[in-house]
């Protein structure tokens, strides 16, 4: 009896950190996720290094080196069901690769600072700009429609008083 209890005791624990695998995101972009199932007896330090390690040693497998991109942890919770786990995003890059030199893990960012503004464009579809008269332009269309019979001579008059008078 003793032996079988030790014998689930020690599944448990082995698959207390099961890795459901590296993802591929883009064609040098990777992602390792993995979750502790030990609940109080899993490490968080141990879960991280061995997802680190695991993508470490993927990325030498194809004789290249892992560059950081982001890493996301979640702590156990009080519920049931509640793994801790951590989420690992790497880039494979050659050996020679500028970005091998000097690498830096950012944290997600927890604040999202949106600016919404309504803005009122001041859109004109006519040129309402104040043209100055030309008198003998004027002129010339109106003794043309008077000539084409369109107005009379009264009415030539009238709107000819009335475009001199304007300048």
């Amino acid at each position: 009896m003793r032996q079988i209890a030790a014998l689930l005791f020690s599944i448990a624990a082995l698959s207390g950190c099961a890795n459901p695998g590296i993802v591929k995101l883009s064609p040098d972009t990777y992602m390792l996720s993995r979750e502790a199932h030990g609940g109080i007896f899993a490490s968080p330090s141990a879960l991280k290094a061995g997802v680190i390690s695991d993508a470490h040693a993927f990325a030498e497998g194809q004789g290249k080196v892992a560059i950081p991109i982001s890493a996301k942890e979640r702590p156990m919770g009080n519920g049931p069901a509640q793994w801790a786990s951590f989420e690992y995003q790497f880039r494979v890059v050659d050996k020679n690769d500028p970005e091998v030199r000097r690498t830096s893990l950012l944290p997600p960012a927890n604040v999202l600072i949106q600016k919404i503004e309504n803005i009122s464009p001041d859109i004109r579809t006519k040129d309402e700009s104040i043209r100055p008269v030309d008198v003998y332009a004027e002129l010339v269309k109106l003794d043309d429609l008077r000539k084409k019979g369109i107005i009379n001579e009264i009415e030539f008059e009238a709107q000819k008083k009335k475009i001199l008078s304007t300048k």
